[in-house]
């Protein structure tokens, strides 16, 4: 069996049982990686060397992180809404979920959330490269807000004019975030100020 042939320049990643079920055992799947076809990001997924396609941070945080949600500044900057570059991807997982090691690159900045903030506004957005689980808009501009500490007071004030200036903001939307993940009295603090 030509092992190499398995391999498609088109699919980016492989899970260890998508590579099994295709009749590979795990003698040769070491030699692929030993090889260099494929790389080991951790002890389920490997990487395809030969891939053809786009590579963005935000594919590698999908298939090392799949039940991870893109968040906070990085689902800003997806938006629009910030300048700023993050150092990494920002994912949120619920609290009591497990991740394996991750890669030293991409970065991947884990945010844990309780599970009604982790369930809240997830919706799903595509880059050049993939389809990902990512917050709404309304949903990331009130997490900013609630962790307006840990994210910097600018940064989140940024992100909040710009999210006001938009044509499709949806205010009561916004405010139902708040009301339901705990930072109302803040939202209208800084409503009263911007509005």
């Amino acid at each position: 069996m030509n092992c190499v042939g398995i391999i498609k320049p088109d699919q980016h990643f492989y899970s260890i049982s998508e590579l099994i079920s295709s009749g590979l055992s795990y003698y040769k799947i070491k030699n692929l990686v030993v090889n260099g076809n494929l790389e080991k990001l951790n002890n389920k997924v490997y990487e395809n060397m030969s891939f053809k396609g786009e590579n963005t941070d935000i594919d590698y945080a999908r298939v090392l992180v799949p039940k991870g949600v893109v968040c906070m500044m990085s689902a800003a900057r997806h938006y629009g809404l910030t300048n700023y570059l993050p150092d990494g991807v920002d994912i949120a997982i619920e609290r009591d979920m497990k991740i394996s090691s991750l890669p030293d690159w991409p970065q991947i900045n884990l945010w844990y959330f309780p599970e009604n903030r982790f369930n809240s506004g997830i919706s799903s957005s595509q880059d050049d490269a993939c389809t990902f689980k990512i917050y709404d808009i309304e949903k990331t501009v009130v997490d900013v807000l609630y962790y307006r500490n840990r994210v910097g007071i600018e940064e989140m004030k940024e992100i909040l004019k710009n999210y006001l200036m938009r044509e499709d903001r949806n205010l009561i939307k916004l405010h139902r975030y708040a009301a339901a993940l705990g930072c109302q009295k803040i939202f209208e603090t800084y409503m009263e100020v911007l509005i």
